[in-house]
């Protein structure tokens, strides 16, 4: 199925690599115009070189800015007046300890995590409504309706892009704008990557079996048993993102290997 997005405009946080990454790619695929994110413009130049590679009657763009960053945010909305997408794709994440994480950590994650989207999406929001087309979406974790307990402060976060979403997608109604959530399980990203390395690097148990490890012991309600890969997140968010989903707003959207326990 085509997704009938050729010659929209999407921003999409945080799109340097693993799941921001595959969103960009999966958009481009469909004729999307992209604008890929990051802190460093070398990085940011270097994605925006391959996607236009790869799908050369597209035209990528840079944005190469901290978006934690009130002043800078302010110099996207200068370069990026007007946008049809916006995915909110930006985040951080670290296992930690609830009694080490101090009130500096707590207002940093929301800072990164929240706040950011939020102005993104408070600045967008408005001009999406003017012209009666525009795709709002969080990307959250499975994490902010069933903490792991591993990183609070990140589900704390993850849980407020949830009621952010929910109270953005009443200004929507009776309109072709929509807002939602989407809520990948564990994601087979860089970050992810690291982290199981950190935590297998120096056990025993061959390198070929710390994904499974890892699954049976860490996440095991998982029905697939395999971390997801970052294009599967990718290409679920581009059907999201395009005409064709239309029928839903306020959602909570899970893409999750079944690790959330369904209650009928």
């Amino acid at each position: 199925m085509k997704m009938n997005l050729t010659g929209k405009l999407a921003l999409i946080t945080g799109s340097t690599k693993g799941i921001g990454k595959a969103i960009a790619t999966e958009l481009a695929k469909e004729g999307t115009n992209v604008i890929i994110n990051g802190r460093q413009k070398e990085i940011v130049d270097k994605v925006v070189a391959e996607i236009k590679d790869r799908f050369p009657n597209t035209f990528p763009q840079s944005a190469s800015f901290d978006l934690s960053d009130t002043s800078q945010r302010e110099e996207l909305f200068k370069k990026f007046p007007d946008i049809d997408i916006l995915v909110n794709n930006m985040g951080i994440f670290k296992p930690m300890n609830y009694l080490d994480i101090d009130d500096a950590t707590w207002q940093h994650f929301i800072d990164v995590n929240v706040y950011s989207g939020n102005a993104l999406a408070k600045f967008y929001l408005p001009k999406m409504l003017s012209k009666d087309f525009g795709r709002i979406i969080f990307i959250a974790s499975e994490e902010a309706i069933m903490p792991s307990g591993e990183m609070p402060q990140y589900s704390l976060t993850k849980t407020m892009n949830l009621s952010l979403a929910k109270s953005l997608s009443k200004l929507t109604v009776g309109t072709h704008v929509t807002v939602n959530t989407i809520m990948p399980g564990s994601t087979l990203t860089e970050g992810v990557d690291t982290m199981i390395n950190d935590m297998y690097k120096d056990s025993d148990l061959p390198k070929t079996e710390w994904e499974s490890d890892f699954m049976k012991n860490h996440r095991p309600l998982s029905q697939i048993q395999r971390l997801i890969r970052p294009e599967e997140i990718g290409r679920f968010v581009t059907f999201v993102a395009s005409p064709y989903a239309s029928s839903f707003s306020g959602e909570a959207l899970r893409i999750d290997g079944g690790m959330v326990p369904t209650i009928f």
